[in-house]
């Protein structure tokens, strides 16, 4: 499938998924525009994979409807539409028990992780849902918390649930709108943020162990698999992991 002039934009695309995912989609031909919260990060990003025209680095909260509806004007008045939206920005609370965790921490990771996934999915549609020829995709990062818990990660886990209800909910409505919507969820990928794992992370019996990690680059490739399907086609989840990671079973 020619992917030559179509329009992704990536949040969080400064690091780890968003950066292997902003690589894999310029890779294929894809204009790129990198939202995240560091405008240094996403310029990184960009120099890493050779300066073009096709780039285009929007400094996002996602948090905030303004800054949001910002990174969509951009996109459209930089390169005219949006075929694709990888809807990845996250972060995490502390790892501290469920009783000591601050409503703010709550908070804030609900702020993103949901309401900010939620502000992206609406502005992909108000794009998506007029522009010539109409349609597009958008896929969410849910995460294996999505389907099951770490210790110690209520927010992260309840934000990454709900994040299977708004792909239902959003795969159903763009229907009429030819938005095809889905979901990656990604299970330990060499990233910054997943070192720790490598090293001994706690276990629902309580051990501290070490955890098998992949390259990266795998999940980058998955995201521009689900990206290269015609709109006829969707996939509504998709799970990548380390092979021997524990999630099935009992470890």
């Amino acid at each position: 499938m020619n992917l030559e002039n179509k329009v992704a934009i990536v949040t969080g695309a400064g690091t780890g998924i968003g950066r292997a995912a902003t690589l894999a989609l310029l890779g294929a031909g894809y204009s790129v525009v990198l939202a995240g919260r560091r405008m240094e990060t996403l310029q990184a990003v960009i120099q890493e994979a050779a300066p073009t025209a096709r780039t285009l680095a929007q400094p996002t909260d996602v948090s905030d409807a303004a800054s949001v509806r910002a990174l969509f004007d951009a996109a459209v008045q930089a390169f005219g539409r949006v075929d694709l939206l990888f809807n990845n920005a996250g972060i995490s609370a502390p790892g501290v028990l469920l009783e000591d965790l601050a409503l703010e921490q709550w908070q804030q990771v609900v702020d993103i992780n949901l309401t900010g996934m939620f502000l992206c999915i609406q502005q992909a549609f108000r794009v998506m849902k007029t522009q010539s020829p109409r349609g597009g995709r958008i896929i969410n990062n849910g995460s294996i918390s999505a389907e099951a818990p770490r210790p110690n990660s209520i927010a992260y886990t309840a934000t990454k649930h709900a994040v299977r209800g708004l792909t239902k909910a959003a795969s159903l409505d763009g229907r009429k709108y030819d938005i095809a919507v889905g979901q990656i969820d990604v299970g330990n990928a060499a990233t910054e943020m997943a070192q720790r794992m490598a090293r001994g992370v706690p276990q629902a019996n309580g051990e501290i162990a070490a955890e098998p990690l992949m390259d990266v680059a795998i999940v980058g490739q998955s995201v521009l698999y689900m990206a290269s399907l015609p709109l006829e086609a969707n996939v509504l989840f998709h799970t990548v992991m380390a092979s021997k990671m524990p999630f099935v079973g009992r470890g």
